[in-house]
């Protein structure tokens, strides 16, 4: 087995070019990296590794999911502010671009980053300065940019989601992370390392899979990637007590999607809403993506009907029908 950092373990040849080219990447003096992926492929992971085989290894690495900071707080919270800048402003506040300085920044799911922010970042990309909120003078820094997405980047520049300019400025350099269907017995080796991670975490002695659930988990095609794999197993060694994984250890869901080859659609908490289609889903699931969604967007139906990529009316038809 193969282990080219953290969880980025595995023997398809897709991963070895890909960790190769990372390395080199990282090395290089490239300012910025884009890093395709699907959801739950690693692409932090791989972010960190790209920071960690850098010249920039001791100095701090900077995690900012675009999607997770509200718009109105986004330039405080990223370029910091100047005392008395907006109200409320009552001291000055470092933003995380200062803070990461000589580092690196790491910036998940940039297609969310509100298009205000896009052009400030690429401001700083271009000049490596700029200016906290209230400010006057700018602030030079000296970072690399890592940024990431699970769409295609090109596509939402088309479609006026995403800036031109700035796509092209991040894809300098490009990497794509293969998703873990196309990643051949990897799931097996993938499978292997988190035994043995969580024997170790758990105090467990679990041998491994038996023949008959390698067979399944190489036939599922894996909607939720390594990351669902890992909750998988993480899940069997709390709630099982033999010391090898059977066919009955796995979740429903797993045996009639490989036994069928219909498409997989995860109970809520597996892994986000917005990833699986809501019309696919069972009425059980349904149920759990409603009450996740409401309980995500504090019971607001508006915002939850946008999570679900429902209408709001469609989304009012299907709390009745199910008695919510």
């Amino acid at each position: 087995m193969a282990d080219y950092g953290s969880e980025l373990v595995g023997n398809d040849p897709k991963i070895a070019n890909l960790c190769q080219l990372a390395n080199r990447v990282a090395r290089s003096a490239a300012r910025t990296v884009l890093i395709y992926g699907e959801t739950g492929t690693g692409k932090g992971l791989l972010a960190r590794m790209i920071h960690q085989g850098s010249r920039r290894a001791d100095k701090p690495f900077l995690d900012i999911n675009c999607a997770a900071i509200p718009s109105g707080l986004m330039e405080s919270e990223f370029f910091g502010h100047e005392k008395g800048a907006f109200t409320g402003a009552s001291e000055r506040k470092i933003g995380l671009v200062e803070a990461a300085n000589q580092g690196s920044v790491f910036l998940d799911e940039i297609r969310e980053m509100d298009p205000h922010l896009q052009a400030k970042l690429l401001s700083l990309l271009d000049s490596h300065q700029f200016r906290r909120v209230g400010a006057v003078k700018s602030t030079h820094v000296d970072l690399r940019f890592i940024a990431a997405t699970n769409k295609v980047l090109l596509s939402e520049v088309m479609a006026g989601n995403f800036r031109e300019d700035l796509y092209y400025r991040l894809q300098v350099v490009s990497l794509n992370i293969p998703a873990l269907r196309e990643r051949g017995d990897d799931v097996l080796v993938l499978a292997q390392h988190f035994i043995e991670r969580f024997n170790m975490a758990f105090g467990r002695e679990i041998r491994g899979l038996d023949a008959e659930t390698a067979d399944i988990l190489c036939k599922y095609p894996w909607p939720g990637n390594v990351r669902e794999l890992e909750n998988l197993l993480e899940r069997i060694f709390i709630l099982e007590d033999e010391n090898v994984i059977l066919p009955r250890h796995l979740p429903d869901r797993i045996l009639r999607t490989v036994r069928s080859g219909g498409r997989v659609i995860p109970p809520a908490g597996e892994p986000g809403i917005s990833d699986f289609g809501f019309h696919d889903a069972t009425a059980e699931f349904q149920r759990g993506l409603l009450e996740r969604a409401l309980q995500q967007t504090d019971g607001n139906q508006q915002e939850a009907a946008k999570l679900l990529k429902l209408s709001r009316h469609a989304l009012r038809h299907q709390l009745q029908k199910l008695g919510l």
